[in-house]
């Protein structure tokens, strides 16, 4: 345990500055739990990477995600939140000596703070291949969520990379758009389920999707303002291309498209609550209550709640990751008066146990 003496104290501290971290910010504020909200390292989650979002409700013609996330903040700070520039290095808790327990957190900066209750909206970062052509084009024609961006390319040629069961499925959610799915992964067999792939090889002998196996993407070419161009690939007859560029049976080839979704999955962003125990799944996603009444966001540690991508890796959409953050603050408003109802009352109890040692 910490000793965090000196340490500035909130009465909730949220982790995380996207959807379900400002919307708990949102409903926080207006219960009166004062909120400090820290940006995180990806300040605004994902959907800031996204240039028009048009499937959050409310917004007939669209709207950014960086400009949906700046008047969330707005609105966050009108009902009383902080949100501050700061990447949380850690989290542990405090032994109290009354009901309850404090949260000890720890800023990358080495500021520390300490919170009666913590909710972690976090989120979950997609993974990338990491080659040229990607910072420049990402939200410009390459994506890392089809329902979020697919009915912008009505009608290209899109590619699709992965192999396991959201590559799969997220290739025969854009066969509602596109001219053709090109489904690029870098082996002969994919790693999804049967559902997926019979699904996959249903769309294929339709001619919706064309399959480009033993295959890889090595660099996306594109502006901007005009989104992706052509795209060039690799293709060795054992898989693996990448790995094997020298070898002079790798071919090397451009192929024109229209757009790029990765589907290659998401880590959450998870790392820093590791001093907790607190239970998470093989991936890393929190492990929340569920259920159907109240406490559906807690964790396994008192005070410690989960919402949107960092829980979720299912759904991961604005618009649930904000009803979970909902979730979250109400739950959180709840774990906080309760918790002030036992420290009154064991406050009360103190002198009376005092006077009956006398």
């Amino acid at each position: 345990m910490s000793d965090p003496d000196g340490a500035d104290h909130r009465r909730l501290i949220i982790a995380g500055s996207g959807i379900a971290g400002l919307t708990a910010a949102i409903y926080a504020g207006r219960s009166n739990n004062e909120p400090l909200v820290f940006e995180g390292d990806e300040p605004g989650g994902q959907l800031t990477l996204t240039t028009d979002v048009d499937n959050y409700p409310g917004f007939p013609e669209g709207i950014s995600g960086p400009e949906l996330v700046s008047d969330m903040k707005e609105q966050a700070r009108k009902f009383g939140a902080e949100v501050e520039n700061g990447v949380i290095e850690s989290v542990d808790v405090v032994d109290d000596p009354g009901p309850g327990h404090t949260f000890h957190v720890t800023l990358s900066s080495g500021d520390e703070y300490t919170a009666d209750a913590v909710i972690a909206a976090s989120g979950a970062s997609a993974r990338t291949l990491g080659i040229p052509g990607e910072d420049e084009l990402m939200g410009y024609g390459l994506s890392t969520c089809a329902t979020c961006d697919g009915a912008f390319f009505r009608d290209e040629e899109i590619v699709v990379v992965g192999g396991g069961d959201a590559a799969c499925e997220e290739a025969v959610f854009l066969t509602k758009f596109a001219s053709t799915v090109h489904l690029v992964h870098r082996r002969e067999e994919f790693r999804a389920e049967d559902y997926w792939i019979d699904r996959v090889m249903e769309h294929v002998e339709d001619g919706d999707i064309e399959l480009k196996l033993n295959t890889e993407v090595t660099e996306l070419h594109g502006t901007q303002a005009e989104g992706v161009d052509h795209v060039t690939m690799v293709h060795h007859p054992e898989g693996h291309p990448t790995g094997k560029l020298d070898d002079p049976e790798t071919e090397e080839f451009a192929f024109d498209a229209g757009a790029v979704f990765y589907a290659i999955g998401h880590t959450p962003n998870t790392d820093y609550l590791e001093g907790l125990d607190v239970e998470m799944d093989d991936e890393g996603y929190l492990e929340t209550a569920g259920g159907d009444g109240a406490g559906q966001t807690a964790t396994g540690v008192p005070g410690l709640f989960g919402a949107g991508d960092v829980v979720d890796y299912h759904y991961q959409q604005a618009i649930t990751a904000g009803g979970m953050g909902c979730k979250a603050a109400i739950d959180a408003d709840g774990y906080l008066e309760d918790l002030d109802r036992e420290r009154a009352a064991a406050e009360s109890e103190a002198p009376a146990a005092a006077e009956g040692d006398d």
